[in-house]
């Protein structure tokens, strides 16, 4: 919708154009917005002011003539406000008629084309099999599972996707920490429970072939009976592949093709008898180093052989969700992306640091892994619904305190049981009406013309607009923070408009469409999240 009055007042540029009433000009963007105040309409526009020096004319003068070009375009009434913004709002008829769109269209509203023939690989999480999954690993693992279901929704066609990091230096440490010898470096019960599993006794003397073979054995372990089981059991994420370092990309010699590959194309050279890749060419701070000197692979050399394996699998876009930690791997990242011949859109995201907060101060929970909070520990506390609202509640490129006390409340004050309640409400009103004999179906909606009505019917004309911004940006905080609203404005419109009304059939029909279509885009947007959406609380 805001793209058609884009080009309405494109055509309203020209049609001033033509009459010689304003300078010929090639016409930028012009951006249309949903205005902060529903008092002032629903969309707003800057365009006189963007286009003042280019139209030679005031920006209060040139809005007036461009509005005097839409007064008689239909379905809207334009109107200038100062110091020359142009607001839109639109007529009751085509507000009202959104809410028959979402009940034709149920929880396929809001789905769209623009991901179409489009694959995307969402890798997300890639914690190390080293140990438990602690809060940062939560927060990156809800938003990178739901933006995999906000891309489906428009589209795409996803690939949800964990890189086991199972061949690098790490898998020596756990077998050092596991064997318990003096390089050992993780620490907690964890550990403990590890060594019972595998069977480890007392052992002196042992070498790298052993702590290797202790370390792949503890790994593979604590990647089936610690991590996989937090994700399916604990945050209810379901991944389509899982892809292991040792032996789905250096086993099957996809590092050395990516290292053949980026000397085929002369973007290698040796420095001090190491390799080296020229990813200074795509943007890099400085070159990085593929083999050492003494010939053993980098990690970053693994990262190129992960990376090719995702460009041959075909993907399009790639999306990759980092730790706080990890930052000054952008850059390098895409570097080789391209150097391998990757040239779609590449989306990193980096997931900031998470405290426990209660009372202002920070929490301590156990020490199963250590001086970490798992996320096993947090679930079990607060609950899935709980822990996953409010990891999304926050933009990923912030820093974030969970606040434990507003996490236990099991009021309306946490604001997930907030909007739940709504649900739980417009599903009990739609029980009520059933029982006192009325339906929405077939209502007449053109009778919906409380401001609170319209106030619902505007935010139901977002969500469509919301699913692709986030699909877009992975903005995925504005979800929650979307259902928060329309939670609050079903709240203030059962506040003042009686729903069922045995003795005003037509008007409770009416409300009872509205309410249900409600419903099915808050369940949506829930679904969404990964939050359920109760019938009854």
């Amino acid at each position: 919708m805001k793209s058609q009055w884009e080009g309405k007042i494109r055509e309203a540029i020209g049609e001033l154009q033509a009459e010689d009433l304003l300078p010929r000009f090639e016409v930028p963007e012009i951006r249309i917005e949903w205005t902060r105040d529903e008092r002032h309409g629903e969309f707003a526009t800057n365009a006189a002011l963007a286009l003042s020096k280019l139209a030679q004319k005031p920006p209060m003068e040139l809005a007036e003539l461009i509005v005097g070009k839409l007064t008689s375009v239909e379905n809207g009434m334009v109107e200038v406000a100062a110091p020359g913004y142009i607001n839109i709002t639109l007529p009751q008829s085509m507000l009202a008629a959104v809410v028959n769109e979402i009940l034709e269209c149920g929880g396929k509203y809001g789905d769209s084309g623009i991901g179409e023939g489009v694959s995307v690989n969402n890798e997300f999480v890639s914690a190390n099999p080293t140990g438990p999954m602690h809060l940062g690993n939560g927060r990156g693992g809800f938003f990178g599972d739901t933006f995999s279901n906000v891309l489906r929704k428009v589209g795409f066609d996803v690939t949800s996707e964990y890189y086991v990091n199972d061949g690098g230096g790490q898998v020596m440490k756990l077998g050092h920490s596991v064997l318990r010898d003096s390089e050992a470096v993780y620490g907690g019960e964890y550990i403990d429970e590890v060594r019972t599993a595998l069977d480890i006794g007392d052992e002196s003397g042992v070498d790298d072939v052993r702590v290797r073979a202790v370390g792949l054995a503890a790994a593979d372990f604590i990647m089936k009976e610690y991590i996989r089981r937090t994700l399916d059991e604990k945050m209810h994420i379901r991944y389509d592949s899982f892809i292991s370092e040792l032996k789905d990309i250096v086993e099957k010699g996809l590092v050395d093709r990516a290292i053949a590959i980026l000397r085929e194309r002369e973007l290698t050279y040796e420095q001090d008898g190491a390799l080296m890749l020229r990813t200074t060419d795509f943007g890099d701070d400085k070159d990085r180093a593929l083999l050492k000197s003494d010939g053993d692979r980098t990690y970053f050399a693994s990262d190129c052989g992960y990376l090719l394996s995702k460009v041959e699998r075909g993907a399009d876009r790639l999306v990759l969700t980092l730790g706080a930690d990890h930052h000054g791997y952008v850059t390098r990242i895409k570097a080789a992306a391209q150097a391998l011949g990757f040239s779609g859109p590449f989306d990193i995201f980096i997931v900031q640091l998470v405290r426990l907060v209660k009372d202002g101060k920070e929490v301590r929970m156990s020490k199963r892994a250590g001086n970490v909070v798992t996320i096993d520990e947090l679930v079990d506390l607060v609950g899935h619904d709980v822990a996953r609202f409010f990891f999304l509640m926050s933009s990923l490129d912030s820093h974030m305190n969970f606040d434990l006390g507003l996490a236990e409340e099991r009021s309306e004050k946490n604001p997930v049981y907030y909007v739940q309640y709504a649900h739980a409400r417009l599903s009990s009103i739609l029980r009520k009406a059933e029982e006192a004999g009325l339906t929405g179906k077939d209502a007449d909606v053109s009778l919906l013309i409380h401001p609170k009505e319209r106030i619902l019917f505007r935010e139901l004309l977002m969500f469509p607009e919301l699913c692709v911004e986030v699909a877009e940006t992975g903005a995925v905080h504005h979800l929650p923070q979307y259902a928060m609203r329309l939670a609050d404005r079903l709240h203030s419109f059962y506040a003042d408009c009686r729903v069922i009304d045995e003795g005003n059939p037509e008007l409770s029909g009416a409300r009872l469409a509205l309410v249900e279509a409600v419903r099915v885009v808050l369940a949506e947007t829930l679904r969404l999240i990964g939050v359920s959406a109760p019938e009854k609380m």
